[in-house]
């Protein structure tokens, strides 16, 4: 249980941040959210009952700034991500560097900002592709292999606080609002097909093993893989 605790989710307003946090909430913890988009995270943590603080994952001060006002916490959850991919040999260098920015970077500021309690967790969200490639996706590729690394490698420097992380396949989020919304449905039905479990992820699956990561005391420096069966098939 997570009652009395203090979590605070980095990218907290939309998709498996959101999910998260509302887990966490009904769990009984202490919740602070974190995004760039003021609007969106305060109408977000009106409606959880959750503290918002506007941050910015590529400022080092940002960063800096949001965990001096959290103070000493439990549990702190890194889902944000600015991706930008495309074509190996055309994608331009700024969008390769904002990815790695915004992802890796990202949440290598928030382990170092972060004062977690001794015995609380960090958890990182990678994803699949850092060991399924495919094609026009090599930066967020590497992107996700550095912070599964990373996890493991800090799990053993701020020890005794756990670190983590969740690798997700297929999941339906707002990220992929962008796309036409026919073109939206007809992949998602696909790879729904292709994969053993006959669906694709939501956010409340990924944020149920988050929410493990927190309370289980006895893992760290794991990478769980939650992808519907993509990685068997």
């Amino acid at each position: 249980m997570l009652v009395g605790k203090k979590v605070v989710v980095v990218g907290g307003s939309s998709g498996i941040g959101l999910s998260t946090a509302e887990l966490a909430r009904r769990e009984g913890a202490t919740v602070i959210i974190a995004s760039r988009n003021a609007d969106r995270l305060n109408a977000v943590a009106d409606k959880l009952g959750a503290t918002a603080i506007v941050a910015d994952v590529t400022s080092d001060e940002s960063v800096a700034s949001l965990f001096r006002s959290c103070g000493p916490v439990d549990h702190v959850v890194v889902t944000a991500a600015q991706l930008r991919t495309g074509p190996f040999k055309t994608v331009a260098m700024e969008d390769v560097r904002s990815t790695m920015e915004g992802k890796f970077w990202g949440a290598w500021r928030v382990a170092r900002s972060a004062e977690i309690r001794p015995g609380g967790s960090l958890t990182l969200v990678s994803g699949y592709l850092s060991i399924r490639p495919r094609p026009n996706s090599a930066i967020i590729g590497a992107a996700n292999g550095a912070l599964e690394s990373l996890a493991r490698g800090l799990a053993l420097e701020l020890a005794p606080v756990r670190v983590n992380a969740v690798s997700p396949g297929i999941i339906d989020t707002p990220i992929r609002a962008a796309m036409p919304e026919e073109a939206r449905r007809d992949m998602l039905a696909k790879t729904a097909a292709a994969l053993p479990v006959g669906r694709v992820g939501t956010g409340e699956d990924i944020a149920r093993q988050i929410l493990a990561f927190m309370t289980i005391g006895f893992v760290t420096g794991s990478i769980v893989y939650i992808d519907g069966g993509a990685l068997i098939t």
